[in-house]
């Protein structure tokens, strides 16, 4: 029987959860979904500097959006320093660490000498055999192997191969007697039974040292996968100045969670020249062996192809709540029904919600103020009698329905004996302030009866009051 699959995301609480952090942990949590695992969260705050509640909360906030839900957890590693510590102790006491009392000055010292001589900077052994005793300030130093080779057996990356004599002496203790994250996460994954290690192809380095620690305490050594990295889209790390980092970034711009998944997961991971998941999709069809080896490009356009794609797809009534904090101050959304009649006319066009929140602005304005070349070109002399007519006839259509509006217009134009165009763009511009709307249909739809009456006849009024 194959044991169960168990992974896990450990993100550091030091900032907010990034797009490659998130992708990473989307990785794990779909590899697990798939195989039928389970999923842990564990929150690597053993840098009590740098770590945060808020940063903490960020992640966790953020992994909800995305509909990441764990299994276990959230476990706090600075909860469990006593663990690691016991560990520390087993190995000084089988002579598998040592204490080692060399100062940063040094170490530094050390590191200079062995650049000019060009020799690998890694430590020298100096407090190696010399059975030292703690002191105050002291670290802890694994006694790593000195010859020989350590394989990394990687599921995306194939075998890599490591030359002991290559890895220093790496400090498992720091002289504050917290343990180093390569240690404590050592620990944490063989005690917690991860099975699995998906993480970012910046670990790959770390990896033979800890299969050395793995090895030294009698633990099973996980399976391995090192995802590559995302770059920008000038071929470098992925960076602020590429565009937001950060996951809950994109939730304030306007985007949809589900949209933000299936882009990421393509970041690297594909099937055939299939482009659009839903979550039921990918928890089938996800491996590992599908990962590329190559780095991924982040690609704004397509993100942004994507969310709208999601936005259109979508129910009015969840837009709707999604959007409410998105609304530009001053916009009152209490009519519930007349807020989904604008989402919906909105949203076939719209990439973000954000976008749409400012494209919905006419809806909701007492006040249409119209677009200076738009009101010099269409609101003139020469339409204000049509205008005037639509006004007097339109108290005729019946229900204001998409369809009678089409019925009421076509009818109006062969009356007045005039093409359609002569009316559309000055009604557009009456009842929007623009050139570029929905339908006009599909706006005086939405808008109703009084207030298309309203506008038209305010538009009337500022042609007399130009002229």
């Amino acid at each position: 029987m194959m044991e169960k699959i168990r992974t896990r995301f450990a993100p550091s609480p030091t900032g907010y959860l990034h797009i490659g952090g998130a992708r990473t942990a989307l990785f794990n949590w779909l590899y697990t979904r798939h195989h039928d695992g389970e999923f842990i969260l564990r929150i690597e705050d053993t840098d009590q500097q740098r770590s945060t509640d808020e940063s903490t909360k960020a992640i966790l906030d953020a992994m909800t959006w995305l509909g990441l839900n764990w299994d276990e957890g959230p476990y706090f590693q600075a909860h469990r320093v006593e663990l690691h510590r016991e560990m520390v102790q087993k190995l000084i006491n089988e002579g598998k660490a040592y204490y080692c009392t060399c100062s940063p000055e040094e170490l530094e010292e050390k590191r200079k000498q062995a650049l000019a001589t060009g020799k690998k900077p890694k430590y020298d052994g100096t407090c190696r055999d010399k059975n030292l005793k703690k002191t105050p300030g002291s670290v802890v130093r694994f006694r790593g192997e000195q010859s020989g080779v350590t394989i990394v057996e990687d599921i995306i990356k194939g075998n890599v191969i490591f030359n002991n004599e290559e890895l220093d002496d790496l400090i498992i203790e720091r002289g504050d007697g917290y343990p180093t994250y390569n240690f404590a996460v050592v620990i944490d994954d063989a005690l917690m039974n991860i099975t699995h290690v998906i993480r970012g192809d910046d670990h790959v380095n770390n990896t033979p040292r800890q299969i050395l620690m793995y090895q030294a305490l009698g633990f099973d050594v996980p399976k391995f996968a090192h995802v590559p990295m995302i770059l920008g889209s000038d071929k470098t790390r992925l960076s602020k100045r590429h565009g937001a980092t950060s996951v809950m970034a994109y939730k304030e711009m306007g985007f949809l969670p589900e949209a933000l998944v299936n882009y990421l997961v393509r970041l690297g991971w594909a099937h055939g020249d299939q482009e659009i998941f839903s979550q039921k999709d990918l928890i089938d069809l996800f491996d590992l062996d599908a990962v590329g080896k190559s780095p991924a490009v982040f690609n704004p356009e397509k993100l942004l192809w994507l969310n709208a794609h999601y936005i259109k797809e979508a129910s009015t009534e969840r837009l709707k709540e999604e959007m409410k904090p998105l609304w530009p101050t001053g916009i009152n959304t209490d009519d519930a029904d007349f807020t989904r009649k604008v989402i919906a006319d909105l949203q076939p066009r719209a990439k973000t919600l954000t976008e749409l929140a400012s494209m919905a602005n006419f809806y909701f304005t007492d006040e249409i103020k119209y677009e200076e070349q738009a009101a010099k070109k269409f609101l003139t002399t020469d339409v204000s009698p049509h205008l005037r007519a639509l006004v007097e006839t339109i108290s005729t259509v019946q229900n204001f329905s998409k369809e009678d509006i089409e019925i009421f217009l076509i009818n109006f134009t062969k009356e007045k004996n005039i093409k359609f165009k002569i009316i559309a763009q000055p009604l557009r511009v009456a009842l929007t302030g623009k050139t570029v709307s929905p339908g006009i249909d599909e706006v005086m739809t939405t808008l109703g009866k009084e207030r298309v009456c309203r506008r038209i006849q305010n538009a009337i009024n500022y042609i007399e009051t130009q002229n």
